[in-house]
């Protein structure tokens, strides 16, 4: 019996050795880690660990009932032989990763074949084969690893339930006692062993292959938090720079470059020598990588550098791409190819994947950018017509009556419209610059409305060399008088306020007119309003201004009562201008 035990622990040993091959195949992860195999998945699996019972069958030994002797096994066994075998750690593994439909299709396949053996235990062989297999489907968990106590429990058992087939099935019964007296205890402890190591060796590596899938991740996503705020700017010598300096710190190779099309852009580690920034490309493989944007593994010991002597051998050269289009290339060097492993070369791959994307993000956020500025241009100079218009009228009115007056007041909007030309060239002028702006307006405002007009001041002189986009104030300032107090007599008021809030400016434009309505309150200043006064672009256009300069934070306030005034705010941040 101890000898048997040996023999088969010898021939599981063989089957074990099976399981670690095994976790090198695709289907086989698959099983591990899918909480449901497709039809093809299962069909794959159930041949294959049906084939693997069969191995099991044949790398057994046959035991003569009558002499005792052990024996090969061959393709038909006499009526006095039976196997010892490990043909159930196969149908035990099948049912334990793929469920039921896996374990039983498995075991069918096993147990015919060793029907078709032949020997006196045939039939309790085969039958006992095919329930191991709805055994092992009922211990099945989705994405559980089982312990390996439970395995070898497992394994015994269905080994167990084999013997007492046997027992039950086969004859002459004497022979079948005699049979399980041997072969008995040796397959149950051997066979529950196996069971128990095979999935235990595939359950740590493939747990060894998660540690470096999350390791990997984990050096990607510090790798990308690194680079990403160089690469915003896009690729240049300082930003390959920086970014190499990164990636030959976290990676450790020899040495690291990037290049766009013509020249290396940054060289960090060896050979940094004459691999220098600013000088041209001087290797083949890398002009290769740039042509056909596909990467190259370059192991065969030179890197085909033109300098004499260069000690760079072993390459990976991967291609930048920017909308498709290669732009450039990223480049690691290590000492010999043995270093250059799949893993590696999967690293690499990913992380031009990662720095491409970033520069295609910078591009982005760079046009973005530039349509942003265009836009407030656009908004700004939509402003400058519609106040023209009104100050032309203002003067026109006053050439017949008051021409003295009228040239005072056009040398006003002289000023006026060269503070317009700075404007709209500037993205943000100084407070003291922009009230300057809005007391010309008023000088020709003031023309118009003779004594009926009263224009408050309340503004912290220490704000006043504080930034703030052109033609903000002016048009609300308009807006006030055009649509608030233009029909009053008397007693016009319009109040502009400027005060320190600690960390930010609140700027606040009052009059005494006769308000809004709140049906039009509601969208003035978030759309363009259509009406016989005006369509609302003014303030349209200035809230636009404040939220795309300094956000949501910075929109319109308005509040306003019906016959009573309108006050119209905004906040700005301080940046705290001192000069």
């Amino acid at each position: 019996m101890l000898d048997l035990l040996v023999i088969m622990l010898e021939r599981v040993g063989m089957i074990v050795a099976v399981a670690f091959l095994l976790t090198r195949f695709r289907f086989f992860k698959n099983l591990i880690y899918r909480d449901k195999l497709n039809r093809k998945q299962e069909i794959t699996a159930i041949l294959f660990f049906g084939f693997f019972g069969i191995v099991g069958t044949y790398l057994g030994v046959a035991l003569d009932t009558n002499t005792l002797h052990f024996n090969s096994v061959s393709a038909v066994l006499s009526s006095e032989e039976a196997i010892a075998n490990s043909r159930v750690v196969g149908i035990v593994v099948a049912g334990l990763l793929g469920g039921y439909r896996v374990g039983i299709g498995a075991g069918m396949i096993a147990g015919i074949h060793r029907m078709t053996l032949g020997g006196f235990t045939a039939i309790s062989c085969g039958v006992s084969t095919i329930i191991a297999g709805v055994i092992a489907g009922f211990f099945y968990r989705k994405r559980r690893a089982l312990k390996p106590l439970t395995v070898f429990a497992i394994g015994a058992l269905t080994e167990a339930m084999q013997m007492s087939m046997i027992l039950l099935i086969s004859k002459p019964f004497e022979q079948a006692l005699t049979l399980v007296k041997v072969i008995g205890l040796p397959m149950i402890l051997a066979n529950g062993i196996g069971t128990a190591l095979f999935l235990l060796i595939v359950y740590n590596v493939m747990s060894q292959q998660e540690k470096v899938m999350a390791l990997q991740a984990q050096k990607m996503l510090r790798i990308a938090n690194q680079t990403l705020s160089y690469l915003r700017t896009g690729m240049n010598m300082d930003t390959a720079q920086a970014v190499c300096h990164i990636l030959y710190r976290e990676l450790q190779p020899s040495a690291v470059a990037m290049t766009n099309k013509t020249d290396i852009l940054a060289h960090i580690g060896l050979e940094s020598d004459h691999h220098k920034a600013g000088s041209s490309i001087r290797t083949d493989e890398t002009k290769d990588v740039i042509d056909h944007g596909e990467v190259v593994v370059v192991n065969d010991g030179t890197i085909h550098c033109d300098y004499v002597g260069c000690r760079l051998g072993a390459a990976v050269i991967v291609p930048l791409i920017r909308r498709g289009e290669t732009i450039g290339t990223l480049k690691l060097y290590y000492p010999s190819e043995k270093v250059i492993t799949d893993v590696n070369i999967e690293l690499i791959v990913g992380l031009s994947s990662l720095l491409s994307n970033q520069l295609e993000i910078a591009e982005t956020d760079y046009a973005y950018q530039l349509a942003k500025e265009a836009e407030i241009k656009a908004l700004q100079a939509q402003i400058h017509p519609h106040f023209l218009f009104n100050a032309m009228n203002i003067i026109v009115s006053l050439i017949r009556t008051d021409p003295d007056r009228a040239r005072k007041l056009l040398t006003s909007l002289s000023y006026f419209l060269r503070q317009n030309v700075t404007g709209t060239t500037a993205s943000q002028i100084t407070l003291e610059q922009e009230l300057s702006h809005v007391k010309a307006y008023l000088e020709i405002i003031e023309a118009r409305f003779i004594d009926r007009l009263t224009i408050l001041y309340n503004v912290d002189d220490h704000l006043l060399y504080e930034k703030i986009p052109p033609f903000t104030l002016q048009p609300i300032v308009e807006n006030a008088i055009h649509h608030g107090i233009n029909d009053m007599e008397n007693n016009s008021i319009v109040k502009m306020t400027v005060r320190d809030l600690g960390g930010e400016i609140e700027i606040k434009v009052e009059d005494n007119g006769k308000g809004i309505s709140p049906e039009r309150l509601a969208d003035l200043g978030t759309m363009q309003l259509e009406s016989e006064s005006g369509t609302g672009v003014g303030l349209f256009n200035i809230n636009r201004r404040l939220i795309m300069t300094f956000g949501d934070s910075a929109a319109l306030t308005i509040t306003s009562k019906v016959n009573e005034g309108t006050a119209i705010s905004f906040r700005i941040p301080k940046l705290g201008v001192v000069l």
